[in-house]
């Protein structure tokens, strides 16, 4: 329904492969619910006109937050995943779980009650974080960056304090799933490189979400070559993050005495023509895109998509592209499409709000066991 793929009882049944009594058995219990509502008729397949069916318009919506290390974006959206309100949220992570996550769930609740859903039920929250998350459990797993949370059983205080089923999910993996449900549902593999404060990387395979046991697509933690080592906060040297990341970048600069806070004041500084914010993200870029080379070769996507916020600077995104067009196979490049976010800042939240309808069942199921 929320997709629009069908609009009555018989394309679900056709879509499902359930019998048909069995859907309309499930409909009304959904129409008692409030969750589906009926109006008008559809379009005749050649018998009698069949009532057209609606997610209700009062039927609920999901809580989602992308966090950061220093921020969350806020968001709630509708039953097909589409943002109704949208805010920012100045936090920090490294204070903890049980304050960073109780912060977000009540500031969630007051964006709903000021743009007027107070009334409209909460389905489900998704929360994606910058760390690695095993999908068995929704616990963050080892986070480099994440100081307390380790083996935190983040899904289960979400539900446990919001009273509804939680997708907990890494940042990278829900950009992706934004990016190819928002602006490449026709391409069946994409890598999705999120450049941010720190790396990420969301894998689709024929169509889904690649999550192995939840380090798929972890490329911060590649070993690099370099002239000069740097110890990385998972405690080796040489991880692509420590050399690369908007956080290595920040700390390159700083030694110039050039203070930036922020991966966006890079953008900036490189825009400005800054030679020292140039030369770093080069060097950046160059490493990045070494490793992605490999990456290319081995699952040879249709589409490297890159994001996050230092995917703004130019020259970073011209010498990754080089860098592979260069170094790769040329059947591996031959269609490879390489392009910034098209999704944006939102690509997170977009990615949430399809997981979360993805596993609907989990939330309807929670509605009628009421």
């Amino acid at each position: 329904m929320a997709t629009g793929q069908a609009e009555s009882r018989a394309e679900l049944a056709r879509l499902s492969g359930l019998a048909p009594s069995s859907v309309s058995l499930r409909v009304e219990q959904l129409i008692e619910a409030g969750l589906f509502a009926e109006e008008g008729a559809g379009a005749s397949r050649g018998g009698r006109r069949p009532r057209r069916l609606r997610l209700a318009r009062q039927a609920g919506a999901f809580l989602v937050a992308d966090l950061g290390a220093h921020h969350a974006r806020l968001s709630v959206v509708d039953l097909a995943g589409a943002p109704l309100a949208l805010d920012e949220l100045a936090c920090d992570i490294a204070v903890g779980p049980e304050e960073t996550l109780t912060a977000v769930i009540a500031s969630l609740r007051s964006l709903a009650h000021a743009h007027g859903l107070r009334d409209v039920p909460v389905r489900g929250v998704g929360i994606g974080l910058p760390g690695p998350v095993d999908p068995a459990t929704g616990q963050v797993v080892s986070p480099s960056r994440m100081p307390g949370w380790n083996d935190f059983p983040v899904r289960d205080f979400v539900a446990d304090h919001a009273g509804v089923p939680a997708l907990i999910e890494n940042d990278a993996n829900l950009m992706a799933v934004g990016e190819h449900r928002h602006s490449w549902p026709a391409l069946d593999n994409l890598m999705v490189v999120k450049l941010g404060r720190g790396i990420g990387c969301g894998v689709i395979v024929d169509g889904r979400l690649h999550r192995g046991r939840g380090a798929a697509g972890d490329i911060s933690h590649v070993r690099i070559l370099s002239e000069a080592t740097v110890d990385c906060s998972c405690g080796h040297p040489d991880c692509l993050e420590a050399h690369a990341s908007g956080a290595a970048l920040a700390a390159a600069l700083g030694a110039h005495g050039i203070e930036v806070e922020r991966p966006a004041q890079i953008v900036d500084l490189v825009t400005d023509g800054v030679p020292q914010a140039t030369s770093a993200v080069r060097t950046a870029g160059r490493l990045i895109g070494d490793v992605l080379t490999g990456l290319v070769n081995f699952f040879n996507p249709d589409a490297l998509v890159i994001g996050g916020s230092l995917s703004e600077a130019e020259t970073l995104v011209s010498t990754i592209r080089g860098v592979i067009y260069e170094r790769c196979l040329p059947l591996a490049t031959r269609n490879l499409e390489i392009a910034t976010s098209r999704a944006g800042r939102d690509a997170c939240i977009l990615g949430a709000g399809h997981l979360l309808l993805d596993r609907s069942d989990a939330w309807i199921d929670h509605i009628l066991d009421r």
